[in-house]
């Protein structure tokens, strides 16, 4: 399987609570839901249809617990297309704390993740995908393991939250797949991993 991640980020690459506004209300974040109702009807089928290629879906447990929240439980979401790809294929979360999962078809990682998710890899298939995960993301680009990265960048700045990609880690440079800009500014950027960038030298 192809290991392929999606991302919905602002021009300031912040990706927290991106949904709803009030998914991390408690930790006094109180800029959620800016990128509810973004994008045109072709970025909604792109994201839909993303989501209904994969063979297996792989989280980090914060993600996976607001899916199996959302996706997983309300009726509205579970039928969308979104909520069947979900319901119907593998889940797998990166976890060692998490004991008792509630989602179906749910299997939680613990011990050498990297050989597990190498392991998922080897099997044949699609994609395994990973949305929001942002700690599973970032370690799984620093492990060299994504093969494949999909950022849908909303036209706003968001100003404070979680980001992406922290001021200071490791770098990485990207081959450019695909992009597109929908007709509400929503940019779609598909990446893959090409090594270290080169600098300029003096």
């Amino acid at each position: 399987m192809k290991l392929t991640t999606m991302t919905q980020i602002s021009v300031d690459g912040v990706m927290q609570n991106n949904g709803a506004p009030t998914e991390d209300h408690p930790n006094g974040f109180e800029r959620g839901g800016w990128a509810l109702g973004k994008g045109d009807d072709e970025t909604r089928m792109f994201i839909t249809q993303t989501y209904q290629r994969a063979e297996a879906f792989l989280f980090g447990r914060r993600t996976y617990e607001l899916f199996a929240g959302s996706w997983g439980s309300i009726d509205e979401m579970r039928t969308h297309p979104i909520g069947v790809a979900l319901n119907e294929a593998p889940k797998y979360v990166a976890s060692t704390t998490l004991t008792a999962p509630r989602w179906k078809d749910t299997t939680v990682l613990r011990g050498d993740l990297a050989a597990a998710i190498n392991e998922l890899k080897a099997k044949p298939g699609g994609e395994l995908q990973v949305h929001g995960s942002g700690a599973l993301v970032r370690w799984l680009l620093e492990n060299d393991l994504v093969d494949e990265m999909t950022l849908i960048v909303i036209p706003v700045i968001v100003g404070l939250g979680a980001r992406l990609f922290p001021e200071t880690g490791p770098d990485l440079a990207l081959d450019l797949v695909e992009s597109r800009v929908d007709s509400k500014g929503v940019t779609i950027q598909v990446y893959r991993p090409a090594g270290r960038p080169r600098y300029a030298t003096a």
